[in-house]
């Protein structure tokens, strides 16, 4: 891992690996580590995020899938950012500790979801009260208010959060909410945040106003592609990576009509990496066999600007 790097361009929101009867299989990281690097050029990680069940998982699976991902990144990976996020600030507490302790290259916070902070000053404290259990290791806040429900907006939340939390370094904005994007790209300039979009079939509109680079499922399996997507887009030629952009929707409209969750991530990373993922964790369940057949048909039926 690089150390004092900017967290930019594409970050993989890893799965957690499980196997048939629903255990954590950490024997297939290392494959996992090696086919992000070399099939989709993918050299960041957001380990036990939304993708990762990270919710779903107890604080000892959360800590062997953290453990495995640093000791497998080594000298492979950039950056592997563990979610250290919790309804308990006790437990997201020893999740920081133990991923300062391990290496991590950051961790990341979503804000609590059952009892919920109701304004920047709540949702500053719980954030403040994890970040400082790590105090020499890089912190990014989650947003992710469709899951949370928390919608304190992130420009309001940005506004003197240094002086709060001076390990703070961006966001991880899993929004559609540009407006509050834009503002919080255009006033904090001076910061040198980085902002990582996670809305992977609108990530060109998010570079347009100035996003780093993206956190999302789909850079498990369209990695490669997207790449070429931003090498378009730095060039500049718009119309390029616009042609990347609408097929990558294409292919997410397709089996969100589908029914497209995390089983399904799951399953489509398993048919394209040709590493087993195994099924989610109750009350998800798996993809099922018609809806494998006709999103690897639907991948396969793309015809890429590059020719592959």
């Amino acid at each position: 891992m690089t150390p004092g790097k900017k967290l930019e361009g594409l970050v993989a929101a890893t799965v957690t690996p499980m196997t048939p009867d629903g255990q954590i299989n950490l024997s297939v990281i290392r494959k996992y580590v090696e086919y992000l690097v070399s099939e989709q050029n993918v050299k960041n990680v957001f380990v036990n995020g939304t993708t990762g069940e990270g919710l779903s998982l107890n604080i000892q699976e959360r800590k062997q899938l953290a453990e495995e991902w640093v000791c497998q990144g080594k000298e492979k990976l950039d950056h592997v950012i563990i979610h250290v996020g919790a309804l308990s600030l006790p437990e997201s507490q020893e999740l920081a500790r133990h991923a300062a302790a391990i290496g991590a290259s950051g961790i990341a916070v979503m804000a609590p979801f059952f009892f919920k902070p109701t304004n920047k000053d709540e949702l500053t404290a719980f954030l403040q009260k994890v970040a400082s259990e790590a105090p020499a290791v890089p912190f990014y806040y989650y947003h992710i208010p469709s899951l949370t429900g928390v919608k304190i907006r992130v420009e309001e939340l940005l506004g003197g959060i240094k002086e709060q939390i001076p390990t703070f370094q961006g966001v991880k904005f899993s929004d559609t909410d540009l407006l509050d994007l834009a503002q919080c790209i255009n006033k904090n300039e001076r910061e040198q945040f980085a902002f990582l979009y996670g809305v992977d079939e609108q990530l060109l509109s998010a570079l347009a106003i100035g996003a780093d680079g993206a956190v999302g499922s789909t850079y498990n399996y369209l990695g490669q592609k997207t790449n070429l997507m931003l090498q378009a887009f730095a060039k500049p030629d718009l119309a390029l990576a616009r042609k990347y952009q609408f097929l990558t929707g294409e292919f997410l409209n397709f089996v969100i009509k589908l029914g497209f969750g995390v089983a399904q991530t799951k399953a489509v990373i398993t048919f394209v990496s040709g590493i087993p993922m195994g099924p989610p964790r109750l009350p998800l369940v798996a993809a099922s066999e018609e809806f494998i057949v006709k999103a690897k048909a639907k991948l396969d039926s793309i015809v890429w600007p590059d020719g592959d």
